[in-house]
């Protein structure tokens, strides 16, 4: 019987990922000691992550080389569930402006400590 080999990627494209990690790391460091604020900060927190994370699925946990279906089955249900989230916050926004335009402002004030 012939054993079968596996497939063999070079170590070359695993060093290069692993240099473009850190670059992409030290960027988002940078967002941090550059006191970004507001929605600029969140979503450049946001896109170093994506890339991160997106590069050590393809490339770490082998996903650029396994067969369409396969992808989808493993990427299909927590892609499903983030945009149920984004729902779900878009939701949350519309019900919270519709209750300001029907009850007005809150009417709960909030209580201060006495010293």
């Amino acid at each position: 019987m012939a054993s079968e080999e596996g497939q063999q990627h070079p170590l070359s494209v695993y060093f290069w990922i692993w240099g473009l990690l850190f670059v992409l790391s030290f960027f988002s460091y940078m967002v941090d000691y550059m006191n970004f604020q507001g929605n600029l900060r969140w979503g450049l927190i946001l896109l170093f992550m994506f890339l991160k994370a997106g590069f050590i699925l393809a490339i770490f946990m082998h996903m650029k080389w396994e067969r369409p279906a396969l992808k989808l089955a493993i990427l299909g249900p927590p892609v499903a569930i983030l945009v149920l989230i984004w729902l779900m916050a878009l939701e949350g926004e519309y019900i919270e402006e519709t209750r300001f335009e029907v009850y007005g402002e809150s009417e709960l004030e909030v209580e201060t400590p006495h010293h």
